[in-house]
């Protein structure tokens, strides 16, 4: 299940620098910079509170924050909505599921499809013989998907509604559903919150076969420790809304600072 260690890590895709965020009068990040090496699996831990989420939101656009920069492939930006960041290759999946609820499985992934097709709403909808090209797009669209469902070992729940769905497989419907948006980079807000065991051994295989298989770099946030320690490359710790830690799991795991304040012992 651990990271391989021979994979051929690149140069850094995504940098964040000097990051600080603060609603009102309370810091959620105090001058965070760190770096994401392409074709990596990246996590960033820390106690609830710690600013995680509030570090992915800046990232994706969701917030601005009010002192740094962040740069990915090269090209920097600092007011940056959440459509913009996609387009440019960032992916994201929500701690909080936001699926739709009464559309299948396939209409789920689908919809993460949206960004990469040329025609509108109106003529998929209406599928008029005139729209050749929209039916030639949408099939092979269908197919990425098709390719997606049975990567992760969903076929069987294709046409079935989302809410009916266990929750660990609601999961990796969202996760589907980022892939389909064909991501360079691929945030994951505790994609293993709320899982039993079996559960979680999944969605780390599915995680390491996509950061294998597809060659997308990964920024996973989780609380499970052994689950960090086994998949991830590099770990950064956040505490307060403060850097505290960063380097390989086993340097992270010895950083008194992080014992202190998160792991709570040394073993």
């Amino acid at each position: 299940m651990a990271a391989s260690s021979d994979k051929n890590i690149g140069d850094v895709i995504l940098d964040v620098k000097n990051i600080s965020l603060a609603f009102g009068g309370v810091k959620a990040l105090t001058d965070i910079s760190f770096d994401v090496r392409e074709h990596e699996v990246r996590a960033i831990i820390g106690p609830n509170g710690a600013g995680k989420s509030s570090m992915l939101n800046c990232i994706n656009g969701v917030y601005t924050p009010q002192q740094g920069s962040i740069s990915f492939r090269g090209q920097t930006f600092s007011h940056m909505n959440s459509r913009q960041v996609a387009e440019m290759g960032i992916g994201r999946t929500f701690q909080n599921l936001a699926l739709f609820k009464g559309m299948s499985v396939l209409d789920n992934i689908m919809s993460g499809r949206n960004l990469r097709m040329k025609t509108n709403l109106f003529q998929q909808a209406f599928r008029n013989p005139w729209f050749g090209a929209a039916e030639r797009e949408e099939i092979a669209h269908r197919a990425f998907v098709e390719n997606i469902i049975d990567f992760l070992e969903i076929q069987a729940y294709r046409k079935t509604p989302v809410g009916r769905l266990p929750y660990g497989l609601q999961k990796r419907v969202d996760l589907g559903r980022a892939l389909a948006m064909e991501p360079q980079v691929l945030l994951l807000d505790e994609p293993m919150a709320g899982m039993n065991v079996e559960e979680k051994q999944d969605m780390s295989r599915f995680i390491l076969d996509v950061n294998d298989e597809f060659g997308t770099t990964i920024v996973l946030i989780e609380h499970d420790m052994g689950v960090v320690m086994d998949i991830s490359d590099r770990v950064v710790v956040l505490d307060y809304g403060k850097k505290i830690g960063d380097g390989t799991p086993d340097e992270v795991r010895n950083n008194e600072d992080v014992i202190t304040a998160y792991l709570g012992t040394s073993h």
